[in-house]
């Protein structure tokens, strides 16, 4: 049985969320504080889904659209 603990799950979330943060501003260059934050405050399901649409993004807009429908 493996035991995953609360501090283990946030620091999954923070390992997931500094990814696609990376991956955004490889991309995009320099992010909104705002909307880093926002990122960072996403669960490890949405950070997963995120991390699969940016794929599709095409400007730093549809980032902004995508994250309205949170």
């Amino acid at each position: 049985m493996q035991i995953v603990t609360s501090w283990m799950k946030t620091g999954i979330q923070q390992g997931q969320a500094t990814m696609v943060l990376l991956q955004l501003k490889h991309k995009f260059g320099e992010i909104n504080p705002d909307v880093e934050a926002q990122i960072q405050q996403l669960s490890s399901p949405q950070l997963k889904d995120l991390s699969e649409a940016l794929l599709d993004f095409e400007q730093l807009e549809d980032l902004t659209a995508w994250l309205r429908t949170t």
